[in-house]
């Protein structure tokens, strides 16, 4: 059992942290900017409600953060009370969040100048993942303290690897969204196109699905996207937000990302429809409109 601190209980760190309390049987410190929410973690799992970053962080062997973007993410670490104030030698900090690549560099500098270590760690597999404890997770970061951090990641994830050096982590993460932002969009032209054609689209899924045309998306999602619920997920506002992290990226590497751009807009026009907290899977919404 470990003292660990997490930061950070929206609707991905909420569950991550619960299992890191169930699963992991770890001593657990949780700190939320909004209180209430941290009372009704502590209420639901036990552990201790922390008033700050930093008195969550105090003495923890690992620190677990999970917000929202670079400028919340620096906040809760390098801000006033933030986590890195009370970072103990030999601990190791993990960062869930989706965020950029250079934030990731820029802690992992000050987590060592502290005689600490930080791995970039972002996830993927949605708030169901997270509620059932099968996130992927990519990590960036130190071998060392890989070997340290990843049997407590384990207690929320199926898969965790480490990918490279500090930043490959997000840069992964960058990777996954990249390829499912096309793969989405192409399920759901498929999916509107069997309903023109008036096609039985369960026989047309149970058949192409055990084909070279299966993803998790199809199998997961088809059924919801034709009957139009979109109330569960991964939500437009992030994906976009995720997008906006790849193309910072691409236009220093010299990568192109047509498609990406495409699907880009696409999600732009979701979210003037007022579908900005849709899951992501509402794409198909955009092509019935224009029926």
């Amino acid at each position: 059992m470990s003292k660990v601190a997490w930061i950070g209980l929206g609707v991905m760190g909420y569950p991550m942290a619960g299992h890191l309390k169930t699963r992991g049987s770890h001593e657990v410190v949780v700190f939320n900017r909004t209180k209430a929410k941290a009372e009704t973690w502590v209420a639901e799992f036990g552990g201790r409600l922390a008033p700050t970053p930093a008195d969550a962080a105090q003495d923890a062997d690992f620190i677990f953060t999970c917000v929202g973007n670079d400028n919340d993410l620096r906040a809760v670490t390098l801000g006033p009370d933030g986590a890195f104030s009370a970072l103990k030698p030999a601990a190791v900090a993990i960062d869930n969040t989706t965020a950029s690549a250079e934030i990731a560099r820029e802690l992992h500098a000050a987590a060592k100048a502290l005689g600490a270590g930080f791995l970039d760690a972002p996830v993927s597999g949605g708030q169901s993942g997270a509620e059932n404890g099968t996130l992927t997770v990519m990590v960036g970061g130190d071998e060392g303290d890989f070997r340290k951090a990843a049997p407590v990641i384990g207690a929320y994830a199926r898969a965790v690897a480490l990918i490279g050096p500090s930043g490959s982590g997000q840069l992964t993460k960058m990777v996954n969204q990249i390829c499912i932002g096309g793969l989405i969009q192409g399920l759901a032209e498929a999916l509107a196109f069997a309903k023109r054609a008036g096609l039985d689209i369960q026989r047309v899924i149970d058949t192409i699905s055990k084909g070279a045309a299966q993803s998790w998306q199809m199998e997961n999602r088809w059924k919801t996207m034709i009957e139009g619920r979109f109330d569960f997920g991964f939500a437009v506002d992030l994906v976009r937000k995720d997008f906006a992290l790849a193309f910072d990226e691409a236009r220093k590497n010299g990568a192109e990302l047509p498609v990406t751009a495409l699907v880009d807009q696409f999600y732009a026009e979701i979210q003037a429809m007022g579908g900005n907290r849709w899951d992501t899977s509402s794409l198909i919404a955009l092509l019935e409109r224009k029926r």
